[in-house]
């Protein structure tokens, strides 16, 4: 939350704590150089199954009969839709799913069909009208513009149809906020500002509550350090620090997300606490969330230098870092500054994204520290500009003091709205509300409208963008930044064949929030329909509270055990470990047999070429040969193989080294052959 308590004298030291951060980060880059570089339809009937996979449900679950969908009046559903752009000549053929689609998925009886709507799929760049999605259980099992049979049939025509809303900047999905959230077409409630310093405990407090929306949270550091009697404008102990990272350590093991700083809130927070629990996050390969710590273009210790100070951390440690808000901290005054300077570090390689909320207010708690002696100056507003959340009263000087002693929460006129304007332009931008609706609705109006108004406001209104790229930024963006280590997100924030049916349906035309600072719980409108795990959550605007299917999100972590194999080659042999479904062979054998492998670390790319020679990047100081240590992390780090012929493949990372798939060599024109625990290869 834009909020948490001195004056000029403290922000000398803060100042003073900048000055140590660059030097110490300059210190720390080398030792991580490689990570761095490196409606109701008829009644249904009984299908046999869908697209090969095996339909386990019983007959209680499917119903019985076994009638079409009844078409909508301009026609069956998905016939007559509208055209698809044609691929230009000479040029790469447009996604299209119905190249996915099998006999079978046309036969057989969905217990869902959503029809005739314009389904948007940020990741295929698909968006298309007249299109059929049909769900089986919790999945998309089928997306065809052919018609469908199902159980229900939802008319979706002249509707949007996208994947649900990921909010990766809430906190605890309390049994009022859920609700608002769901109406707002959020189907997975990530507290990643915020968040929790005990996971096993937090998850199953909610799982046992039952929200309708997927949940999950962050290592909360600021939580952590008050836990240890840290005081706000202390910093820690080396010894802290240590008790820090061990429980950081023991949170991400069962099931944290990431790691979150609120360094504006807790302004002790030094570089050497940063930088030891970024390290950490970039040994485990997740995000380290951060509101900055500065928020303001006053010296000393100013917005930009905020943004500069995150970058670096990213910089020094290799760790995936992400800024909160960035419209009301880090570029509220100097938004392209901010951005310019996170696209220079982008281009370096460094892995820095942002999110925004969608409106030019923010709001926080009045005795935190953003409100210290000076902030007039600081966001260039006066009490008349703060508005105490859940009324209409304006402050002054005297109730600024009353509610600041009371800790109300009050939102603040700051936000100049072309800030808002071009964080919503930018590429690496998502959504995220910074909110949810708390019991006594002393909240921000985002807690409720932030989703719909991002599409209602900035793309229909304002074009913006366009909506394809909203959607990308509301849904897909969110998930693709937590999912390396979580795998229950790689199939949310897409709609497609196997993904999860979190799906969201509204009208573009009248999608708009309603919530207020003085009703912060408004539910907002155009929206028609929620489905979350393939339920139906909200239908015509209206919430089913007897319909709760979310489920708890956790970070995974696979670990080196016994060897799977050997592969043998020229007399030669190498390890084989075993990931997922596949085995894999530490990269840098290829260059044992006359292949060259060019790192670059800016795409994560290793080029193998054929006659080449020599190794560089994260393979180059590995021996093929031994076997990894037991436990070690093996990590998908977004590294990838390219080799001649268009052989492509994801590698994964175990500490130091770097591991393809054994199929990645039958790609570079190898023969293997698998024996079992023995896989030769020859060329």
């Amino acid at each position: 939350m834009t909020g948490q308590q001195g004056g000029t004298g403290r922000r000398v030291r803060l100042f003073a704590i900048a000055v140590l951060v660059l030097t110490v980060l300059v210190a720390a880059a080398a030792a991580a150089w490689w990570l761095t570089r490196s409606g109701d339809g008829g009644e249904a009937g009984e299908p046999d199954h869908i697209a090969g996979q095996p339909d386990d449900r019983t007959e209680e679950d499917h119903g019985a009969g076994g009638e079409a969908a009844e078409e909508p009046d301009d026609g069956a559903a998905g016939e007559d839709a509208a055209s698809e752009e044609p691929a230009e000549s000479g040029g790469e053929k447009p996604y299209d799913p119905d190249d996915e689609v099998t006999p079978e998925d046309l036969d057989a009886v969905y217990d869902i069909v959503i029809a005739n709507g314009r389904v948007i799929n940020p990741e295929t760049g698909l968006d298309r009208e007249g299109l059929n999605i049909g769900i089986i259980g919790k999945t998309i099992a089928v997306v065809t513009s052919h018609p469908l049979k199902g159980e229900r049939i939802i008319d979706a025509t002249g509707l949007v149809v996208a994947p649900g809303f990921i909010d990766n900047l809430s906190y605890d999905p309390n049994a009022l906020g859920v609700w608002t959230k769901i109406a707002d077409g959020v189907t997975t409630n990530i507290a990643m500002h915020g968040g929790t310093t005990n996971p096993k405990v937090w998850l199953d407090h909610y799982e046992r509550e039952k929200p309708p929306v997927h949940f999950g949270a962050s290592f909360f550091v600021m939580q952590a350090r008050n836990s240890l009697g840290i005081g706000r404008y202390s910093a820690a102990t080396p010894a802290q620090i240590g008790k820090l990272r061990q429980m950081a350590e023991k949170a991400l093991n069962e099931g944290a997300l990431g790691i979150s700083f609120s360094l504006e809130y807790a302004p002790g927070t030094d570089a050497n606490e940063v930088l030891a629990l970024a390290e950490l996050a970039a040994e485990y390969n997740v995000p380290v969330y951060f509101h900055a710590r500065y928020s303001d273009p006053e010296e000393p210790g100013t917005e930009i230098e905020a943004v500069e100070e995150v970058i670096g951390y990213a910089r020094a440690t290799g760790a995936a870092v992400h800024i909160d808000h960035i419209n009301s901290t880090g570029g509220t005054f100097d938004m392209k500054r901010a951005l310019a300077l996170i696209e220079q570090a982008r281009a370096e390689g460094l892995d820095i994204t942002a999110c925004t909320y969608a409106y030019d207010f923010w709001g926080t708690y009045l005795n935190s520290a953003r409100f210290d002696k000076g902030w007039q100056e600081r966001f260039r507003i006066d009490y008349g500009d703060l508005q105490i959340a859940g009324t209409s009263e304006r402050l002054t000087a005297e109730t600024f003091a009353k509610y600041r002693a009371e800790g109300k929460l009050a939102v603040a006129y700051a936000i100049p709205p072309e800030s808002v304007v071009e964080a919503f332009k930018s590429p690496f931008v998502m959504i995220g509300s910074d909110a949810i609706l708390e019991p006594g609705h002393n909240n921000h109006p985002r807690a409720s409208g932030n989703f719909a108004r991002a599409i209602g406001k900035y793309v229909r209104e304002l074009e913006v963008v366009p909506l394809i790229d909203m959607i990308d930024k509301l849904s897909t963006m969110p998930a693709k930044r937590l999912e390396k280590q979580v795998p229950a997100l790689r199939k949310k924030g897409r709609i497609a064949k196997g993904m999860d049916a979190d799906i969201v349906i509204f009208d573009f035309d009248t999608i708009i929030d309603r919530a207020t600072v003085e009703r912060p719980d408004l539910p907002s409108e155009g929206i028609e329909y929620v489905l979350v795990e393939g339920q139906v959550v909200l239908e015509n605007g209206t919430v089913n509270k007897k319909v709760r299917p979310g489920r708890a999100i956790r970070s995974e972590f696979v670990r080196v055990s016994e060897p799977a194999g050997t592969l043998l080659w020229d007399g030669a042999e190498y390890p084989l470990v075993a990931f997922r479904e596949g085995r894999y062979v530490d990269l840098a054998a290829l260059a044992k047999h006359g292949f060259g492998l060019k790192w670059d670390g800016v795409s994560r790319t290793y080029t193998v070429t054929a006659g080449g020679a020599g190794v560089d990047g994260p393979a180059a100081d590995a021996d093929p040969r031994e076997f990894p240590e037991q436990g070690t992390l093996m990590l998908e780090r977004g590294f990838v193989a390219k080799g001649p012929g268009g052989a492509e493949a994801e590698l994964i990372s175990i500490g130091r080294r770097v591991f393809a798939p054994v199929s990645f060599l039958d790609g570079l024109g190898l023969r293997v052959s698998d024996e079992g625990d023995v896989i030769a290869v020859e060329r």
